[in-house]
């Protein structure tokens, strides 16, 4: 070693490359030196995500001493190397490894969705011959359907297996692999199975050539025609960076943005595919309002916007605030969430919510200033024990999951607490099925085993969550896995927050953080879940997170106890609340129902007094809170459909209508502004508060339970109008009902009979699916399907029995 690199850092080296010293670290590869010196090196097979293979030989580099070129990205460094990239030994060796390359590859830039972009273009340009020596014929690849999301034109493929890795070392399962030797050697799915991994997408991006591409994008646009403007997923608590891409106003593709403290440099499919929604033939151009006929009428703007001010106040007026109700989706941006709050307040009204898929608040005021996750994204990769409550995070939180996985891998212990077995891309330390009704006893459970590891009783007001409940090897293992490591967290899930006895779990989860010194938190709904405590969409708080006085009603109770008026902003609630046929009931009763809303349904028509248009994803400028509290603000780069505009702007004008203070912004900016100013140092907290258990308690109890959580593709209404992600085999699974094998005997069906679920007035006939990783009496059955969509609540009785 030199003397200047031991005098600086005995964990690094000194390199020489193309006459510029460079210090790098010990064991990494000389492509990384270069990179991070900015020194180009020609690659098609590495990718710094993924393992090193070398077989595409086009990084070779001439090393001093070596007997041949040597590929910088399997090459360590050694103090006192010394490297030529641009040596006449090392461009005749790139070329050369270029000119193989093209030998088979088919002259189809003028009509691949690659051309302008394609790092083959770009490197033949640079490395190859003006002219083939090739004569013999090429060779054709038949190409392979890997589903509905990605294209394929494998005679295009240079063999990098960029896509074979990326699905085996980060998506979790191997589901290409290369097949055949030498010239016959073909990229496929071995028994044309298809590719069903949640983050499919990413090997379109990691392709380096045109064999893999976006069929929803297909022959749309050009590289070059399109402008990139940033963007944040509108989907999950993640907050994924996205770009988009545009012509002309129109959204043509999403691709990721890189962050390393948030998505790193990848997206889940539901991120990717999800903009084909904005399109929908359901899209509401145009405003609309009920006559005193019934009948529908469009109308301009101004004649839209009086009649939905004169139903909101006449009813405020003649009945008082507390007639009148607002619902806002969980994925309404900050300012949304902020204008409909001090519209509702200037209406004399607390009553606003967005945590819609939830029955059970009554926690609430003992909560920080917006449920938090409590730990960073990136750092749940660094995790020695997770415990996950009522948590899927492959179908949720996609990006959530990757992390886990991650921490898995390198040794993390990542359990489950569960309704279900985990479909996960990786192995569980310990895992616990349970059923809803059994969920907060064996969550108790855990606490207990900590208890009685510390020789403590259970603190006052615990006795009839704790009293009862007999310590299994299970709750020993977790609890144990738990107290035994530095870094430790306990999240909940939509499982668990849906829950009747979500406030329960809350409390559990307290108590166990506070006894084996580890972190818990939550994996909210929607992507801006935390953004609707801040922005005082919730009925206990106002803007910045601080106590209402005299707390409005929650959802639960607006839907139980109907109010006169209501104002939904991007709701459809028959698909979006935790009790879709109550929240339907109710909005039909009322007498006023304003929509702010980018689509348009027979069942909206039937309760709606106003519609609306409003943008949908890409079309409005807004900022996301995401579940760790970082706020991420985006453009908005779309031309929203026909006469819709931004959600702000018709709450904006509709409180001038309104004649309310506080209503004159100029720009979404102000409106941000303003929200920052009132939240300070707002934040919230790792640890949930004490709340001690009430006998009341909701029961979930039956002889057939329904489990009705979101799907991966019907969380929202964007990507339930979404083409491609429709047709994925994850979403022909999501619309089936689910049981055991026991319970399916028991029953008298079997696989694939198609059965009617009854759950109070309503019904759904749906296929079944045998799943034995149920427990026994749970009733497997999503909430956000057409189907279900007159069902009840999301934990309940059913009746299940042959179509």
């Amino acid at each position: 070693m030199t003397d200047k690199a031991e005098a600086n850092n005995p964990d690094m080296v000194t390199i020489e490359v193309d006459g510029v010293e460079l210090e790098a670290p010990k064991g990494s590869m000389l492509i990384e030196a270069t990179d991070n010196a900015d020194i180009h090196v020609p690659r098609f097979c590495y990718h710094r995500k993924l393992s090193v293979v070398a077989n595409c030989r086009m990084c070779l580099v001439d090393v001093e001493k070596a007997p041949k070129p040597l590929p910088a990205c399997a090459t360590p460094v050694a103090d006192g190397m010394k490297v030529r990239t641009r040596s006449e030994r090392a461009l005749k060796a790139q070329k050369g490894v270029m000119e193989f390359l093209l030998i088979n590859h088919p002259l189809d830039c003028p009509i691949c969705d690659q051309g302008g972009e394609c790092e083959l273009q770009d490197l033949a340009l640079g490395y190859g011959r003006g002219v083939s020596r090739f004569t013999e014929r090429k060779r054709v690849v038949e190409d392979e359907d890997l589903g509905p999301l990605i294209e394929t034109e494998m005679t295009r493929c240079i063999h990098c297996t960029r896509c074979v890795r990326f699905l085996d070392e980060v998506a979790g399962f191997r589901e290409l692999g290369g097949m055949g030797r030498g010239e016959h050697t073909e990229i496929g799915t071995f028994v044309e199975a298809g590719v069903h991994s949640e983050m499919s997408g990413n090997i379109i991006d990691l392709c380096p050539v045109g064999a893999l591409t976006s069929k929803p994008y297909r022959f749309s646009a050009r590289a070059w025609e399109m402008l990139s403007h940033p963007a944040v997923s509108p989907h999950d608590c993640v907050g994924s960076n996205l770009q988009l891409h545009h012509v002309r106003g129109a959204v043509k593709r999403v691709v990721p943005r890189e962050n390393e403290s948030v998505n790193e440099c990848w997206i889940a499919d539901r991120d990717r595919f999800a903009y084909e929604g904005v399109k929908s033939p359901d899209r509401l151009e145009v405003p609309m309002v009920r006559d005193t006929g019934g009948e529908w009428r469009e109308v301009d703007w101004e004649t839209a916007l009086e009649a939905a001010g004169e139903h909101l106040k006449g009813v405020s007026t003649r009945e008082g605030g507390d007639a009148l109700g607002t619902l806002v989706s969980p994925n309404a941006t900050l300012e949304e969430m902020y204008l409909a709050g001090q519209l509702t307040r200037g209406l004399y009204s607390r009553n606003i919510d967005a945590r819609l898929r939830e029955s059970d608040f009554s926690d609430q005021d003992r909560m920080g200033a917006f449920p938090a996750l409590g730990i960073e994204i990136e750092a749940l990769e660094s995790l020695e024990a997770a415990l996950l409550v009522g948590s899927e995070p492959r179908w949720d939180q996609p990006i959530i999951n990757h992390r886990l996985r991650k921490a898995a891998l390198r040794g993390g212990a990542v359990m489950s607490l569960n309704y279900r077995a985990q479909a996960s891309n990786f192995d569980l330390a310990a895992e616990h099925v349970v059923s809803p009704a059994a969920m907060v006893a064996e969550f108790a459970g855990v606490a207990k085993a900590l208890l009685e590891d510390a020789g403590k009783k259970a603190p006052n007001g615990f006795n009839n969550l704790l009293g009862k409940q007999k310590v299994t090897d299970i709750h020993r293992t977790m609890a144990g896995r738990l107290k035994e490591t530095a870094r430790a967290a306990v999240l909940l899930g939509q499982g668990a927050q849906a829950h009747p006895r979500a406030a329960d779990l809350r409390l559990l989860a307290g108590l166990i953080a506070e006894l084996a010194d580890c972190r818990v938190g939550i994996l909210t709904d929607g992507a801006n879940q935390a953004g609707a405590w801040l922005a005082g969409a919730v009925p206990h708080r106002r803007v910045g997170g601080a106590a209402e006085d005299k707390p409005g009603r929650t959802v639960a109770d607006m839907l139980a106890e109907p109010r006169q008026a209501y104002l939904l902003v991007g709701v459809e609630p028959e698909h979006d609340c935790w009790d879709g046929a109550a929240a339907l009931a109710a909005l039909k009763q009322a007498r006023s129902v304003v929509c702010l809303t980018p689509f348009v349904t027979d069942t909206m028509r039937e309760y709606a007094s106003v519609l609306l248009p409003v943008g949908s994803f890409g079309e409005t400028h807004g900022t996301y809170v995401n579940a760790e509290g970082r706020w991420q603000s985006f453009p908005g780069v779309a031309q929203p459909a026909g006469e819709a505009r931004p959600a702000w702007k018709v709450l904006r004008v509709l409180g001038n209508v309104l004649e309310l203070d506080g209503f004159a912004y100029d720009a979404p900016d102000a409106i941000t502004a303003e929200i920052t100013d009132r939240c300070g140092d707002a934040a919230a907290t790792g640890r949930l508060g004490w709340l001690a258990p009430g006998d009341d308690r909701p029961a979930v109890e039956g002889e057939l339970v329904r489990v009705g959580l979101v799907p991966i593709y019907g969380g929202d209404a964007l990507v339930r109008r979404a083409d491609a992600l429709q047709r994925t085999s994850h979403a022909a699974d999501s619309a089936k009902v689910r049981l055991n094998r026991g319970t399916a005997e028991k029953l008298g069906v079997a696989d694939a009979d198609q059965v009617r679920v009854e759950q109070g007035g309503g019904a759904a006939t749906l296929p079944l699916l045998i799943d034995d990783g149920l427990a026994d009496g749970t009733v497997w059955l999503h909430t956000g399907l057409p189907a279900a969509a007159g069902l009840g609540p999301m934990f309940g009785n059913v009746t299940v029995a042959r179509a």
